[in-house]
Protein backbone atom coordinates (compact mmCIF):
# COMPACT_ATOMS: atom_id res chain seq x y z
CA UNK A 1 0.00 0.00 0.00
CA UNK A 2 1.12 3.41 -1.08
CA UNK A 3 0.90 5.88 1.84
CA UNK A 4 0.88 9.87 -0.10
CA UNK A 5 0.64 13.03 1.49
CA UNK A 6 -1.45 15.40 0.45
CA UNK A 7 -2.90 19.22 1.76
CA UNK A 8 -6.46 18.17 1.58
CA UNK A 9 -8.05 14.59 1.46
CA UNK A 10 -11.76 16.12 0.77
CA UNK A 11 -11.25 16.84 -2.95
CA UNK A 12 -9.00 13.38 -3.54
CA UNK A 13 -10.71 11.56 -6.17
CA UNK A 14 -10.90 7.94 -4.65
CA UNK A 15 -13.09 4.60 -4.20
CA UNK A 16 -13.96 5.91 -0.02
CA UNK A 17 -13.31 8.82 1.98
CA UNK A 18 -12.86 7.85 5.51
CA UNK A 19 -14.01 10.86 7.99
CA UNK A 20 -14.20 10.16 12.09
CA UNK A 21 -17.06 10.46 14.33
CA UNK A 22 -17.54 11.46 18.11
CA UNK A 23 -20.02 10.28 19.88
CA UNK A 24 -22.47 12.89 20.66
CA UNK A 25 -20.84 15.33 17.92
CA UNK A 26 -21.60 15.36 14.00
CA UNK A 27 -18.81 14.52 11.59
CA UNK A 28 -17.30 16.83 9.17
CA UNK A 29 -19.25 15.23 6.31
CA UNK A 30 -23.06 16.00 5.73
CA UNK A 31 -23.93 12.79 3.34
CA UNK A 32 -23.05 11.09 7.02
CA UNK A 33 -24.82 13.27 9.16
CA UNK A 34 -27.38 13.62 7.07
CA UNK A 35 -28.43 9.53 6.24
CA UNK A 36 -26.42 8.21 9.24
CA UNK A 37 -29.37 5.98 11.55
CA UNK A 38 -29.58 6.87 15.08
CA UNK A 39 -27.86 3.25 15.90
CA UNK A 40 -24.20 4.77 14.67
CA UNK A 41 -23.44 6.44 17.91
CA UNK A 42 -19.92 6.83 17.47
CA UNK A 43 -18.61 4.11 19.57
CA UNK A 44 -15.08 3.10 19.12
CA UNK A 45 -14.75 0.93 15.59
CA UNK A 46 -18.37 1.45 14.35
CA UNK A 47 -18.39 1.50 11.16
CA UNK A 48 -21.35 3.55 8.26
CA UNK A 49 -20.57 3.94 4.63
CA UNK A 50 -23.05 5.50 1.92
CA UNK A 51 -22.77 5.61 -1.80
CA UNK A 52 -22.23 9.22 -2.64
CA UNK A 53 -24.62 9.13 -5.82
CA UNK A 54 -21.56 11.68 -7.28
CA UNK A 55 -22.23 14.34 -4.20
CA UNK A 56 -18.68 13.97 -3.72
CA UNK A 57 -15.01 12.80 -5.57
CA UNK A 58 -14.98 9.69 -3.66
CA UNK A 59 -17.63 6.55 -4.48
CA UNK A 60 -18.25 6.26 -1.22
CA UNK A 61 -17.76 7.94 2.28
CA UNK A 62 -17.31 6.36 5.31
CA UNK A 63 -17.38 7.30 9.02
CA UNK A 64 -15.41 5.28 11.71
CA UNK A 65 -16.08 5.63 15.30
CA UNK A 66 -13.71 7.07 17.71
CA UNK A 67 -15.30 6.87 21.01
CA UNK A 68 -15.08 10.15 23.79
CA UNK A 69 -13.08 12.52 22.36
CA UNK A 70 -11.40 12.92 25.82
CA UNK A 71 -10.88 9.72 26.06
CA UNK A 72 -9.15 9.51 22.88
CA UNK A 73 -5.50 8.08 22.45
CA UNK A 74 -3.63 5.98 19.74
CA UNK A 75 -4.84 2.39 20.42
CA UNK A 76 -8.54 3.58 19.59
CA UNK A 77 -7.27 5.53 16.86
CA UNK A 78 -5.39 2.14 15.74
CA UNK A 79 -8.48 0.23 16.53
CA UNK A 80 -10.47 1.80 14.37
CA UNK A 81 -9.29 2.40 11.49
CA UNK A 82 -8.11 -1.29 11.21
CA UNK A 83 -12.24 -1.95 10.99
CA UNK A 84 -12.87 1.08 8.89
CA UNK A 85 -9.88 -0.44 6.63
CA UNK A 86 -11.70 -3.84 6.65
CA UNK A 87 -14.94 -2.38 5.62
CA UNK A 88 -13.31 -1.21 2.59
CA UNK A 89 -11.69 -4.15 1.08
CA UNK A 90 -15.30 -5.61 1.48
CA UNK A 91 -16.33 -3.18 -0.61
CA UNK A 92 -13.42 -3.72 -2.80
CA UNK A 93 -11.85 -0.15 -2.72
CA UNK A 94 -8.29 0.13 -4.12
CA UNK A 95 -8.20 3.99 -3.17
CA UNK A 96 -9.07 5.92 -0.21
CA UNK A 97 -8.83 8.89 1.91
CA UNK A 98 -8.58 9.53 5.34
CA UNK A 99 -9.93 13.18 6.41
CA UNK A 100 -9.41 13.52 10.38
CA UNK A 101 -10.82 15.85 12.52
CA UNK A 102 -8.73 15.58 15.40
CA UNK A 103 -6.46 18.35 17.44
CA UNK A 104 -4.76 14.83 18.16
CA UNK A 105 -1.42 13.35 16.45
CA UNK A 106 -2.63 10.65 14.18
CA UNK A 107 -0.19 9.58 11.43
CA UNK A 108 1.10 6.55 13.24
CA UNK A 109 -2.27 5.16 14.89
CA UNK A 110 -3.90 5.39 11.58
CA UNK A 111 -1.15 4.41 9.34
CA UNK A 112 -0.21 1.63 11.43
CA UNK A 113 -3.91 0.43 11.62
CA UNK A 114 -4.04 0.57 7.62
CA UNK A 115 -1.23 -1.52 7.37
CA UNK A 116 -2.12 -3.76 9.94
CA UNK A 117 -5.77 -4.63 8.20
CA UNK A 118 -4.44 -4.37 4.76
CA UNK A 119 -1.88 -6.70 5.08
CA UNK A 120 -2.28 -10.89 3.38
CA UNK A 121 1.05 -12.39 2.34
CA UNK A 122 -0.01 -13.74 -1.26
CA UNK A 123 3.32 -13.66 -2.61
CA UNK A 124 2.61 -17.61 -3.80
CA UNK A 125 -1.02 -17.45 -4.66
CA UNK A 126 -1.91 -17.56 -8.31
CA UNK A 127 -5.23 -15.57 -7.36
CA UNK A 128 -4.12 -12.63 -5.04
CA UNK A 129 -6.02 -11.37 -2.19
CA UNK A 130 -7.76 -8.21 -2.37
CA UNK A 131 -5.92 -4.71 -0.91
CA UNK A 132 -6.05 -1.23 -0.88
CA UNK A 133 -3.28 0.28 -2.97
CA UNK A 134 -3.62 3.58 -2.61
CA UNK A 135 -3.72 5.81 0.75
CA UNK A 136 -3.94 9.39 0.89
CA UNK A 137 -3.61 11.27 4.34
CA UNK A 138 -3.26 15.03 5.14
CA UNK A 139 0.20 16.30 6.41
CA UNK A 140 -1.35 18.55 9.20
CA UNK A 141 -0.35 15.63 11.80
CA UNK A 142 4.04 15.86 12.02
CA UNK A 143 4.17 11.87 12.23
CA UNK A 144 3.46 11.04 9.11
CA UNK A 145 6.60 10.21 7.72
CA UNK A 146 7.58 8.24 10.84
CA UNK A 147 4.45 6.74 10.51
CA UNK A 148 5.56 5.44 7.11
CA UNK A 149 8.35 4.05 7.84
CA UNK A 150 7.14 1.97 10.68
CA UNK A 151 4.37 0.34 8.48
CA UNK A 152 7.30 -0.08 5.51
CA UNK A 153 9.77 -1.62 8.73
CA UNK A 154 5.90 -4.20 9.81
CA UNK A 155 5.80 -4.92 6.25
CA UNK A 156 9.16 -5.93 5.69
CA UNK A 157 9.14 -7.99 9.04
CA UNK A 158 6.06 -9.71 8.06
CA UNK A 159 6.79 -10.39 4.67
CA UNK A 160 10.13 -12.18 5.47
CA UNK A 161 8.80 -14.31 8.67
CA UNK A 162 6.10 -15.34 6.27
CA UNK A 163 8.35 -16.91 3.68
CA UNK A 164 9.27 -20.68 3.51
CA UNK A 165 12.11 -21.43 5.41
CA UNK A 166 13.15 -23.21 1.07
CA UNK A 167 13.81 -19.00 0.76
CA UNK A 168 14.76 -17.49 3.86
CA UNK A 169 17.60 -19.45 4.65
CA UNK A 170 20.52 -18.30 6.89
CA UNK A 171 22.67 -17.04 3.75
CA UNK A 172 19.39 -15.35 1.85
CA UNK A 173 19.12 -13.16 5.42
CA UNK A 174 22.73 -12.40 5.39
CA UNK A 175 22.48 -11.29 1.48
CA UNK A 176 19.32 -8.51 2.55
CA UNK A 177 21.63 -7.38 5.44
CA UNK A 178 24.28 -6.22 3.22
CA UNK A 179 21.75 -4.72 0.60
CA UNK A 180 20.38 -2.47 3.40
CA UNK A 181 21.25 1.04 2.50
CA UNK A 182 22.49 3.32 5.01
CA UNK A 183 24.15 0.90 7.32
CA UNK A 184 27.80 -1.14 7.52
CA UNK A 185 26.91 -4.73 7.18
CA UNK A 186 29.80 -7.68 8.49
CA UNK A 187 28.82 -11.43 7.95
CA UNK A 188 30.84 -14.17 9.40
CA UNK A 189 31.13 -17.57 7.81
CA UNK A 190 31.67 -20.94 9.75
CA UNK A 191 35.42 -20.23 10.19
CA UNK A 192 35.19 -16.72 11.58
CA UNK A 193 32.43 -17.75 14.20
CA UNK A 194 34.49 -21.01 15.00
CA UNK A 195 37.29 -19.12 15.57
CA UNK A 196 35.15 -16.53 17.90
CA UNK A 197 34.98 -19.11 20.23
CA UNK A 198 30.74 -19.69 19.65
CA UNK A 199 30.59 -22.84 20.38
CA UNK A 200 27.25 -22.77 21.18
CA UNK A 201 25.58 -21.68 18.37
CA UNK A 202 27.61 -23.46 16.08
CA UNK A 203 26.73 -26.96 17.83
CA UNK A 204 22.74 -25.72 16.77
CA UNK A 205 23.79 -25.14 13.12
CA UNK A 206 26.40 -28.51 12.74
CA UNK A 207 23.53 -30.48 11.95
CA UNK A 208 21.73 -28.76 8.65
CA UNK A 209 23.76 -28.43 5.38
CA UNK A 210 22.86 -24.82 5.48
CA UNK A 211 25.36 -23.04 6.33
CA UNK A 212 25.19 -20.60 9.72
CA UNK A 213 25.52 -16.87 9.45
CA UNK A 214 26.54 -14.06 12.14
CA UNK A 215 25.18 -11.15 11.05
CA UNK A 216 26.39 -7.76 12.28
CA UNK A 217 24.74 -4.56 10.67
CA UNK A 218 25.78 -1.22 11.94
CA UNK A 219 23.81 2.39 12.13
CA UNK A 220 26.38 5.12 13.36
CA UNK A 221 25.46 8.42 13.80
CA UNK A 222 28.09 11.60 13.93
CA UNK A 223 27.46 12.37 18.07
CA UNK A 224 26.05 9.27 19.05
CA UNK A 225 23.70 9.93 22.64
CA UNK A 226 23.42 6.37 23.11
CA UNK A 227 24.61 2.84 22.22
CA UNK A 228 22.09 -0.20 21.70
CA UNK A 229 22.79 -3.50 20.54
CA UNK A 230 19.25 -5.15 19.53
CA UNK A 231 19.76 -9.42 18.97
CA UNK A 232 17.06 -11.08 16.98
CA UNK A 233 16.60 -14.81 17.21
CA UNK A 234 17.37 -16.44 13.79
CA UNK A 235 16.43 -20.04 13.65
CA UNK A 236 15.79 -19.80 10.42
CA UNK A 237 13.67 -23.57 10.65
CA UNK A 238 13.28 -25.31 13.58
CA UNK A 239 12.61 -29.14 13.59
CA UNK A 240 13.64 -29.47 17.25
CA UNK A 241 17.03 -31.60 16.21
CA UNK A 242 17.35 -35.03 17.71
CA UNK A 243 14.84 -33.83 20.36
CA UNK A 244 12.75 -33.58 16.99
CA UNK A 245 9.47 -31.83 17.11
CA UNK A 246 5.46 -33.56 16.43
CA UNK A 247 5.51 -32.57 12.94
CA UNK A 248 2.01 -30.87 13.85
CA UNK A 249 4.52 -28.51 15.50
CA UNK A 250 6.72 -27.99 12.78
CA UNK A 251 4.67 -26.67 10.63
CA UNK A 252 4.85 -22.98 11.59
CA UNK A 253 8.40 -23.68 12.29
CA UNK A 254 9.95 -21.16 9.69
CA UNK A 255 8.85 -18.30 11.85
CA UNK A 256 11.66 -19.06 14.88
CA UNK A 257 13.33 -16.38 13.05
CA UNK A 258 10.73 -13.49 13.52
CA UNK A 259 12.93 -11.97 15.73
CA UNK A 260 15.79 -12.10 13.12
CA UNK A 261 13.26 -10.27 10.68
CA UNK A 262 12.66 -7.44 13.16
CA UNK A 263 15.81 -6.53 13.62
CA UNK A 264 16.17 -6.41 9.52
CA UNK A 265 12.97 -4.53 9.16
CA UNK A 266 14.17 -2.23 12.15
CA UNK A 267 17.41 -1.81 10.15
CA UNK A 268 16.08 -1.37 6.77
CA UNK A 269 14.37 1.78 7.73
CA UNK A 270 17.24 3.32 10.33
CA UNK A 271 18.81 5.41 8.10
CA UNK A 272 15.61 6.87 7.34
CA UNK A 273 14.38 7.67 10.56
CA UNK A 274 18.32 9.46 11.42
CA UNK A 275 18.16 8.81 15.34
CA UNK A 276 21.10 9.88 17.38
CA UNK A 277 21.90 6.59 18.65
CA UNK A 278 24.20 3.83 17.54
CA UNK A 279 22.38 0.75 17.04
CA UNK A 280 23.75 -2.48 16.26
CA UNK A 281 21.39 -4.95 14.36
CA UNK A 282 23.05 -8.38 15.31
CA UNK A 283 21.31 -12.34 14.33
CA UNK A 284 23.05 -15.60 14.74
CA UNK A 285 21.19 -17.51 11.82
CA UNK A 286 21.16 -20.69 11.25
CA UNK A 287 18.88 -23.91 11.11
CA UNK A 288 18.13 -26.97 13.84
CA UNK A 289 18.16 -29.77 11.58
CA UNK A 290 18.63 -33.53 12.72
CA UNK A 291 21.26 -35.64 11.04
CA UNK A 292 24.17 -37.43 11.90
CA UNK A 293 26.14 -34.64 12.52
CA UNK A 294 23.80 -32.96 14.69
CA UNK A 295 24.40 -32.04 18.53
CA UNK A 296 23.42 -34.51 20.72
CA UNK A 297 21.48 -34.61 24.34
CA UNK A 298 24.41 -35.16 27.05
CA UNK A 299 26.65 -32.80 24.69
CA UNK A 300 28.66 -30.13 26.40
CA UNK A 301 28.94 -27.12 25.08
CA UNK A 302 31.20 -23.88 25.05
CA UNK A 303 29.93 -20.58 24.66
CA UNK A 304 32.19 -17.63 23.88
CA UNK A 305 32.26 -16.20 27.29
CA UNK A 306 34.17 -19.27 28.49
CA UNK A 307 30.96 -20.82 30.16
CA UNK A 308 30.07 -24.82 29.60
CA UNK A 309 26.61 -25.99 29.04
CA UNK A 310 25.37 -29.54 28.85
CA UNK A 311 22.82 -30.03 26.25
CA UNK A 312 19.89 -31.04 28.15
CA UNK A 313 17.45 -31.22 25.27
CA UNK A 314 18.52 -30.31 21.44
CA UNK A 315 14.97 -28.06 21.09
CA UNK A 316 16.22 -26.16 23.46
CA UNK A 317 18.58 -24.17 21.14
CA UNK A 318 17.17 -20.69 19.99
CA UNK A 319 19.11 -19.56 23.44
CA UNK A 320 22.56 -21.53 22.93
CA UNK A 321 22.42 -19.29 19.59
CA UNK A 322 21.45 -16.25 21.64
CA UNK A 323 24.07 -16.93 24.37
CA UNK A 324 27.11 -16.66 21.66
CA UNK A 325 25.41 -13.09 20.00
CA UNK A 326 24.44 -11.63 23.47
CA UNK A 327 28.62 -12.16 24.65
CA UNK A 328 29.57 -10.54 21.11
CA UNK A 329 27.05 -7.77 21.40
CA UNK A 330 28.31 -6.61 25.00
CA UNK A 331 31.41 -6.95 23.66
CA UNK A 332 30.85 -4.21 21.49
CA UNK A 333 31.21 -1.26 24.60
CA UNK A 334 27.16 -0.86 24.40
CA UNK A 335 25.37 0.84 27.01
CA UNK A 336 22.17 -1.50 26.67
CA UNK A 337 21.44 -5.01 25.00
CA UNK A 338 17.82 -5.68 23.91
CA UNK A 339 17.03 -9.61 22.44
CA UNK A 340 14.05 -10.57 20.91
CA UNK A 341 12.98 -14.27 20.25
CA UNK A 342 10.30 -16.89 19.77
CA UNK A 343 12.23 -18.58 22.65
CA UNK A 344 9.30 -20.28 24.68
CA UNK A 345 6.48 -22.95 24.49
CA UNK A 346 5.88 -21.54 28.12
CA UNK A 347 5.74 -17.97 27.43
CA UNK A 348 3.09 -18.54 25.57
CA UNK A 349 0.73 -21.19 27.29
CA UNK A 350 1.44 -17.97 30.10
CA UNK A 351 0.31 -15.30 27.85
CA UNK A 352 -1.10 -16.64 24.97
CA UNK A 353 -1.22 -14.22 21.61
CA UNK A 354 -2.08 -11.32 23.61
CA UNK A 355 1.18 -10.18 25.26
CA UNK A 356 4.81 -10.94 24.88
CA UNK A 357 6.95 -12.02 27.79
CA UNK A 358 9.64 -9.36 28.73
CA UNK A 359 12.66 -9.47 31.87
CA UNK A 360 15.86 -8.20 31.74
CA UNK A 361 18.57 -7.27 34.61
CA UNK A 362 17.98 -3.07 34.84
CA UNK A 363 14.13 -2.66 36.39
CA UNK A 364 13.76 0.98 34.78
CA UNK A 365 15.27 -0.11 31.31
CA UNK A 366 12.32 -2.85 31.83
CA UNK A 367 9.81 -0.65 32.58
CA UNK A 368 10.89 1.71 29.92
CA UNK A 369 10.11 -0.63 27.30
CA UNK A 370 6.75 -1.73 28.64
CA UNK A 371 5.76 1.76 28.68
CA UNK A 372 6.82 2.52 25.19
CA UNK A 373 5.17 -1.29 24.23
CA UNK A 374 2.02 0.73 25.88
CA UNK A 375 2.44 3.99 23.40
CA UNK A 376 3.01 1.73 20.51
CA UNK A 377 0.44 -0.22 21.11
CA UNK A 378 2.20 -3.43 21.85
CA UNK A 379 1.77 -5.44 25.06
CA UNK A 380 4.57 -6.92 27.32
CA UNK A 381 4.07 -8.35 30.75
CA UNK A 382 7.38 -8.70 33.15
CA UNK A 383 8.31 -12.02 34.28
CA UNK A 384 10.05 -12.85 37.44
CA UNK A 385 13.36 -13.56 37.12
CA UNK A 386 14.17 -15.41 40.95
CA UNK A 387 17.13 -17.68 41.67
CA UNK A 388 15.43 -20.85 41.76
CA UNK A 389 14.65 -20.73 38.02
CA UNK A 390 18.30 -20.89 37.68
CA UNK A 391 19.07 -23.23 40.39
CA UNK A 392 16.79 -25.65 38.28
CA UNK A 393 19.63 -25.49 35.39
CA UNK A 394 22.32 -26.89 37.15
CA UNK A 395 24.56 -29.40 35.59
CA UNK A 396 26.79 -32.44 37.24
CA UNK A 397 29.21 -32.33 34.35
CA UNK A 398 29.02 -28.57 33.46
CA UNK A 399 28.48 -25.01 34.17
CA UNK A 400 24.39 -24.94 34.06
CA UNK A 401 22.15 -26.93 31.54
CA UNK A 402 20.22 -25.44 28.79
CA UNK A 403 16.73 -26.05 30.55
CA UNK A 404 15.27 -26.49 33.60
CA UNK A 405 12.37 -28.16 34.56
CA UNK A 406 9.28 -28.04 32.81
CA UNK A 407 7.64 -25.81 34.74
CA UNK A 408 8.59 -21.63 35.03
CA UNK A 409 10.05 -22.64 31.18
CA UNK A 410 10.15 -18.51 29.92
CA UNK A 411 11.67 -17.42 33.26
CA UNK A 412 14.29 -20.01 33.36
CA UNK A 413 15.16 -19.24 29.51
CA UNK A 414 15.72 -15.99 30.36
CA UNK A 415 17.85 -17.07 33.68
CA UNK A 416 20.10 -18.87 30.92
CA UNK A 417 20.17 -16.20 28.83
CA UNK A 418 21.47 -13.47 31.43
CA UNK A 419 24.17 -15.26 32.16
CA UNK A 420 25.75 -14.55 29.08
CA UNK A 421 25.75 -10.67 29.69
CA UNK A 422 28.40 -8.58 31.33
CA UNK A 423 27.09 -6.86 34.58
CA UNK A 424 27.67 -3.59 33.15
CA UNK A 425 25.14 -3.65 30.06
CA UNK A 426 21.95 -3.05 30.37
CA UNK A 427 19.88 -6.07 28.81
CA UNK A 428 15.95 -6.89 28.20
CA UNK A 429 15.03 -10.30 26.78
CA UNK A 430 11.42 -10.12 24.75
CA UNK A 431 10.46 -13.73 24.45
CA UNK A 432 7.41 -12.99 21.11
CA UNK A 433 6.85 -16.79 21.15
CA UNK A 434 3.07 -16.40 21.51
CA UNK A 435 2.80 -13.01 19.39
CA UNK A 436 5.06 -13.02 16.41
CA UNK A 437 2.77 -15.94 14.40
CA UNK A 438 -0.78 -15.87 14.82
CA UNK A 439 -2.17 -19.79 14.10
CA UNK A 440 -5.89 -17.71 13.18
CA UNK A 441 -6.77 -13.97 13.03
CA UNK A 442 -6.47 -11.86 16.05
CA UNK A 443 -7.63 -7.66 16.23
CA UNK A 444 -7.04 -7.12 12.55
CA UNK A 445 -3.99 -9.43 11.53
CA UNK A 446 -4.14 -12.07 9.80
CA UNK A 447 -3.12 -15.40 10.15
CA UNK A 448 0.75 -15.57 9.66
CA UNK A 449 3.45 -13.18 11.14
CA UNK A 450 2.78 -9.76 12.91
CA UNK A 451 6.02 -7.94 13.01
CA UNK A 452 5.68 -7.51 16.76
CA UNK A 453 8.37 -5.66 18.40
CA UNK A 454 9.22 -3.58 15.56
CA UNK A 455 7.16 -0.69 16.52
CA UNK A 456 8.22 -0.75 19.99
CA UNK A 457 11.80 -0.28 18.96
CA UNK A 458 11.94 1.68 16.96
CA UNK A 459 9.69 4.26 19.28
CA UNK A 460 12.38 3.25 21.78
CA UNK A 461 15.38 4.49 19.42
CA UNK A 462 14.04 7.27 18.49
CA UNK A 463 13.38 8.01 22.64
CA UNK A 464 16.83 8.17 23.43
CA UNK A 465 18.28 10.55 20.51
Amino acid sequence: MEVKIVENTKDISCDVLIVNKFEGELTSNALINKFAPDSFTGKPGEVFAIHTRGELPSTYVMAVGFGDEQKLDNNIIRDSVIKAIKKCIELKAEKIAFNIDTNTTFGIPTIIGAEIANYHFDKYKSKKDHKISELYISKVTSDIELAKYVAEAMEFTRDLANEPAAYATPTKLAQIAQCIEGVQTEVFDEDKIREMGMGAYLAVAQGSVQPPKFIHMKYIPQNPKKRIAIIGKGLCFDSGGLDIKPASSMLTMRDDMSGAACVLGIMSVINRLHPEVEVHGIIAACENMPSGSSYKPGDILTAKNGKTIEVDNTDAEGRLTLADALCYACELGVDEVIDIATLTGACMVALGNVASGIMGNDDAFVKDLIKTGSYAGEKFWEMPMWQEYRDNMNSDVADMKNTGTRNGGASAAGMFLKEFVTDNVKWAHLDVAGTAFLDKPFKGFCKGATGVGVRTLIHYILCQG
